[in-house]
């Protein structure tokens, strides 16, 4: 659909709109003008016959008739001719005229209306009906529609629309007074009709121009007009993609404005609400994340665990149901299968607890409880309550730092943390190996390293270390009763902190590590 802007459509009905102002006031010029033209001098004509009246009626020396005439039939452009009327035999004598062209016939018409005046002068208005009925045609230029007898005899004066003998066009009054004067006015309709033509060709050209000019104005204040609108359509695009970044900016104190600061409202509200709706939807996001992380997590943990209570419990069946039966009368025997249950429940109940704590962590149930404590001190508590299990292999533990050193931590998850590495260390490290402990510092953090004489791990298995159950020798594990979880707890404890951890191969063993903040 091809659309046209609103500056093109609001130019182009505002030039027709003009337009046909300008071509309707040419028509109603040239089709009337004229016919108002004349209507005016007939009223004007009408006008001055009762100015005139008055004169001759109010003056009587013949000079200063003369004067009046003259100075009204220029001031009007009038041109008359006035006879005074003699009861005796109907003459009449010409005291004033100004009509030059056609005087004879003037006079003779002037003779014409004396007869009427005195008729109706002896009250014989009726036999001048009856007389002159006949003779309508006699009177001046009488035609079918203007019976200018009776308005002659009704008004005592009547105007028409005439073409005399010398062929002037012109507008006619001729009338009688009560003071036995007899008057004829002309004004010539040929100026009249030069001036409506002239009016007609001047109009033409002024709208022309008026047009030309009037749209060029036009189409400049419909651009200004419009430019609040074509930016609110602007703005209101990129709405609709979204982009709340642009504002429109009117000034223009009126509905232009208001639509504006409504555009700029609804665009704040409509972004405040799609970022509530983001965030919810991340919120959803990450609610059906969880809840699959989850699901997916409890499929796994039921999965492991099943595997790894599977041989404990089949020996505590075997031992259990040897025991029944009295397979062997020794008591020895029988203390050695009792040992052996109480050895395996004790590893599933150990496991139980790891997998419960580490299920808090991970799920984030077991909230931090951040305090500054020296770490130092806590190493030094642990090496002492656990140095008979490294004098049973012979192994000599190195930790040569002197406290205190403060870190911000949880620490009991923290020491939970040691303890895991440590044993870990414990297990895997050589018959009368080494485990050495030491810190290292990087800026506000402390690296606490736990090194053991050992096997490599391979490094295929560096990045599982830290998942549920993973074994990199599973019947090494199970020996010294291991069950795959204590590095994951290790795992969700320092992600718990925002803190790196880690092992590397060393030449002769295995570095494991993890970072603190030593800041104050």
């Amino acid at each position: 659909m091809k659309y046209y802007s609103i500056r093109f459509k609001l130019t182009s009905i505002l030039i027709l709109i003009v337009g046909f102002v300008i071509v309707f006031t040419w028509f109603l010029n040239h089709a009337f003008a004229d016919k108002y033209y004349i209507s005016s001098e007939k009223d004007n004509i009408v006008k001055t016959f009762q100015d005139v009246k008055k004169v001759l009626h109010d003056t009587s020396a013949q000079e200063t008739i003369n004067e009046e005439m003259e100075q009204i039939s220029n001031s009007t452009n009038i041109k008359m001719m006035i006879a005074q009327s003699s009861d005796f035999y109907f003459t009449q004598v010409v005291i004033f005229s100004n009509m030059a062209d056609g005087s004879k016939t003037y006079e003779e018409i002037l003779g014409y209306l004396d007869q009427i005046r005195s008729q109706v002068i002896l009250g014989r208005e009726e036999g001048i009906f009856d007389e002159y009925s006949k003779r309508r045609h006699l009177l001046p230029w009488q035609n079918e529609e203007e019976d200018n007898f009776v308005t002659l005899i009704q008004k005592g004066y009547f105007v028409t629309q005439l073409t005399d003998p010398s062929g002037q066009k012109g507008i006619y009054l001729f009338g009688f007074t009560d003071d036995n004067y007899l008057i004829a006015m002309r004004v010539s309709l040929e100026g009249i009709q030069a001036s409506a033509d002239i009016s007609s060709r001047f109009l033409a050209y002024t709208g022309f121009s008026g047009i030309l000019i009037g749209s060029i104005i036009i189409f400049i204040v419909s651009t200004q007009f419009t430019r609040p609108i074509k930016d609110m359509a602007v703005v209101a695009n990129k709405m609709t993609h979204l982009d709340f970044d642009a504002k429109v900016h009117v000034d223009t104190g009126d509905e232009l404005q208001i639509l504006g600061d409504s555009m700029n409202q609804m665009s704040e509200k409509l972004e405040s609400t799609i970022a509530d709706l983001k965030a919810a939807n991340l919120e959803l996001q990450k609610d059906i994340e969880k809840k699959e992380q989850i699901d997916e997590m409890r499929k796994e943990f039921l999965s492991h665990v099943s595997h790894e209570l599977k041989t404990p419990i089949a020996l505590i069946q075997g031992y259990a149901e040897g025991l029944k039966e009295n397979i062997t009368d020794d008591e020895e025997s029988k203390d050695f299968y009792c040992e052996v249950i109480a050895d395996e429940a004790q590893k599933m109940n150990t496991m139980v607890k790891k997998l419960l704590t580490l299920n808090q962590i991970e799920f984030g149930n077991q909230q931090l409880n951040m305090q500054r404590f020296d770490i130092c001190q806590m190493i030094q508590n642990k090496l002492a309550s656990t140095q008979i299990l490294f004098m049973k292999k012979n192994n000599r533990v190195v930790f040569e730092e002197k406290g205190p050193v403060y870190v911000w931590a949880d620490e009991f998850m923290i020491e939970e943390v040691f303890s895991n590495y440590l044993s870990n260390a414990l297990n895997h490290v050589f018959q009368d190996g080494v485990i050495r402990i030491w810190f290292e510092r990087k800026d506000k953090d402390l690296r606490i390293h736990v090194y053991n004489d050992g096997n490599q791990i391979p490094e295929k298995d560096l990045e599982k270390l830290w998942i549920k159950f993973y074994k990199v020798d599973k019947a090494r594990t199970r020996e010294y009763g291991g069950s795959g979880i204590g590095l994951s707890i290790v795992a969700a404890t320092m992600n718990a902190h925002g803190k790196q951890f880690g092992v590397t191969n060393e030449e002769n063993g295995v570095d494991f590590y993890f970072d603190l903040d030593c800041g104050n």
